[in-house]
């Protein structure tokens, strides 16, 4: 973290996706994959900004940092704000420990001073920074809307992630086929049909390659002194892989179809 390259963006200062992920012991899809899962809590010029187009070139070709940023098709920049969401998704003590250290010797601040330009005494240098702020509003205004867009896009998911964060128990294949507006009998097929699961007499189990992924519970019913019947229960994580592997089917939740 000495070594930190400093960026500033705004009249603050920022990291770039790969800096954070450097300094709280994580990988770039890890700060990607949280922040799209928790993108509705992010707001645009508090928490993060992004560069594109003519600000993206400017911004590389003025802080020569050699990050992988020249073939992204755009930049994200993290404020402190920022920062502290993510160390609050990864919630280790090394992202923890490191965001601690990132406010007492990084993002604070001594010799950043923003000047708006009403206060420039020069009238052509106020001018000029009256032109690169109102540039600036447009840019976020943009970006603003595109971020709206984004999440309504992402909201579907999330609502249909979130039904399946909120049970903890396990569920029978009628309650998730019910979530998927099908009978029990007609998902079973489905499954299997995917190459998932296979019937052994009155029993449906998990091939082999799913088998050691704990998707499945299975729970003996004694039905008399002398007969027992075994059940198959989905685990939560079970229900997560069934939602991504239909969706790519383009197979969804009903209340993801009511959405749409």
């Amino acid at each position: 973290m000495e070594n930190l390259k400093v960026l500033e963006q705004h009249g603050q200062r920022v990291l770039t996706t790969a800096q954070l992920a450097e300094v709280y012991g994580a990988d770039r899809q890890q700060i990607s994959k949280n922040f799209t899962r928790n993108q509705s809590r992010y707001v645009l010029g508090k928490h993060f900004f992004i560069l594109t187009g003519e600000y993206k070139r400017d911004f590389i070709n003025h802080v020569q940092i050699d990050d992988g940023l020249k073939n992204a098709q755009s930049i994200y920049l993290w404020t402190e704000k920022g920062a502290l969401l993510h160390a609050k998704s990864l919630n280790t003590d090394e992202a923890w420990n490191a965001y601690e250290t990132l406010v007492d010797n990084y993002f604070t601040l001594h010799n950043i001073i923003y000047q708006p330009s009403y206060m420039i005494d020069d009238s052509i240098q106020r001018a000029q920074k009256w032109i690169e702020e109102q540039k600036e509003k447009q840019h976020l205004l943009v970006q603003n809307q595109q971020k709206d867009q984004k999440i309504e896009e992402l909201q579907p998911k999330a609502t249909y992630y979130d039904l399946i964060l909120q049970t903890k128990s396990l569920l029978s294949v009628s309650q998730i086929a019910k979530d998927y507006g099908m009978s029990a009998i007609s998902f079973n097929k489905l499954l299997h049909k995917l190459g998932i699961q296979y019937k052994k007499g009155d029993c449906w189990l998990l091939y082999q390659k799913y088998a050691d992924k704990s998707y499945t519970h299975t729970k003996t019913h004694v039905v008399d002194s002398e007969k027992s019947k075994v059940h198959t229960y989905w685990t939560q994580k079970g229900r997560t892989f069934i939602y991504e592997t239909l969706k790519d089917e383009n197979v969804l939740p009903v209340i993801e179809r009511m959405a749409s």
